[in-house]
């Protein structure tokens, strides 16, 4: 099973971040972390890459319930979501696949969950 699932696009990169911010708030995800890869490596370590942000993305009913089935997942959370800029000028989109919680996490409650957070970033991957 693949960790994660990825869309690739001829958007811009700003347009992929606006996408893919709006399509999160349609499902419930509000956007709690940015992190600006390119600026933070040049700035830390003077080394330059490509654009990549990682949006750390909650829904916190879902979060919520995650946390009363298994108090020790917050150290899973936020959803990270990645755009990337490849050098092809394609930028992709990817989102954690929930579903490797499974084979970490020993929890039978936590299936219900994964399966609802795996929906509803596909259907975010998929407005994209």
């Amino acid at each position: 099973m693949k960790y994660y699932y990825t869309k690739s696009t001829n958007y811009s990169f700003e347009e992929a971040v606006e996408i893919t911010t709006n399509a999160l708030k349609e499902e419930g995800f509000g956007i709690i972390s940015e992190i600006d890869v390119q600026k933070t490596l040049k700035e830390k370590i003077n080394r330059d890459f490509k654009r990549y942000l990682i949006l750390g993305a909650c829904n916190p009913t879902l979060a919520h319930e995650a946390l009363l089935a298994e108090d020790k997942m917050g150290i899973m959370m936020p959803c990270n979501v990645t755009i990337i800029e490849q050098p092809d000028g394609i930028v992709e989109v990817s989102a954690l696949n929930p579903m490797i919680l499974s084979d970490v996490v020993k929890n039978d409650r936590l299936e219900c969950f994964a399966t609802d957070v795996r929906g509803k970033l596909r259907r975010v991957l998929a407005r994209i």
